[in-house]
């Protein structure tokens, strides 16, 4: 019996290091162009809060930084509904350049984030595996330098997330705002 629990444990865990390993990162990639705002476009997951929220969601700016230890520093602000919402989070560099770890101080999740392509000057394709105890799960982002991009950009972030098992219904192009765009700065 424990053999068997052992080998089923030891089957998950080689799946979940596959499925990672099974995403790419961006070639040659370049930490410093990534740098600067970003407006989220586009956000696909199969994550129970993804599910609750997702009628509410919208457009929301991202600054990405570099900390003096060659860390990504990344600050959102969203609209939640009359005010303001800014959320920071340190990914922390791995030994790959374009892939990144971040565990998240609220819910204790550990998120592996992977820069899968972008050409710096108008769009970013981010997939993240997100573990934590109550199970795991796939988010993709889909950065734009403006608040708009091609159907061609939309549709390869469209057809990525598929790719990543992600459904129809578990994908969104996020409405756009002007709220909360001026505050982050």
């Amino acid at each position: 019996m424990q053999a068997t629990l052992l080998s089923i444990l030891g089957l998950a865990l080689l799946g979940t290091l596959h499925a990672q390993d099974s995403i790419p990162v961006q070639a040659d990639f370049q930490q410093d162009k990534l740098t600067g705002r970003w407006y989220s476009i586009g956000l696909a997951s199969n994550s129970n809060w993804f599910k609750e929220k997702r009628p509410l969601m919208k457009m929301c700016t991202t600054i990405i930084s570099t900390t003096a230890e060659g860390n990504l520093e990344v600050t959102s602000t969203y609209p939640k509904g009359d005010e303001c919402v800014t959320r920071n989070s340190l990914y922390t560099k791995t030994e790959q350049p374009g892939r990144f770890s971040y565990t998240s101080p609220r819910w204790g999740s550990k998120h592996n984030i992977h820069v899968v392509e972008t050409n710096y000057k108008e769009y970013a394709l981010v997939a993240t595996q997100i573990s934590k105890s109550t199970g795991s799960s796939t988010m993709v982002l889909l950065y734009s330098r403006t608040k708009e991009l091609s159907p061609e950009r939309l549709e390869m972030f469209t057809q990525f997330s598929r790719e990543q098992g992600l459904t129809d219904d578990e994908i969104l192009i996020l409405p756009q705002t002007d709220k909360c765009m001026a505050d982050a700065a």
